[in-house]
């Protein structure tokens, strides 16, 4: 039962993922993958925040774990169209905003982690 409700969260996360990530780049455009990018920081501030509330304080039903954190969280982040955007940007001769995607990300998305995390002790 569990491997179904993780599909479940997968599902919801996938759908998710298509929905902030076509609403963001046809609000925003241009070449840079912003949809990509909002989708990596808001998952990681989530993942973050489950983490603390599930793992750490025990505030949500440690049955919440796979559907929301492996499922939802693990389909809802684009860890690889990351990559492959990143590199994307490169092939298309715009090195320097493969590099702001690529630190960008990563950078924000550790921010998104702490803030997420800081959220979720201070709810506790």
């Amino acid at each position: 039962m569990d491997l179904i409700w993780i599909g479940v969260g997968g599902a919801g996360g996938a759908i998710a993922r298509y929905l902030v990530d076509t609403s963001v780049s046809s609000r925003v455009g241009g070449a840079f993958p912003f949809g990509t990018l909002v989708v990596n920081v808001s998952g990681s501030l989530i993942l973050g925040l489950l983490f603390a509330m599930v793992t750490e304080r025990a505030l949500l039903p440690s049955e919440l774990r796979g559907p929301a954190m492996i499922g939802f969280v693990g389909a809802y982040t684009t860890f690889s169209t990351l990559m492959l955007e990143t590199w994307r940007l490169v092939e298309d001769g715009a090195p320097a905003l493969a590099a702001a995607n690529a630190v960008g990300s990563v950078l924000l998305g550790l921010v998104a982690i702490v803030v997420g995390l800081t959220i979720g002790r201070y709810l506790a």
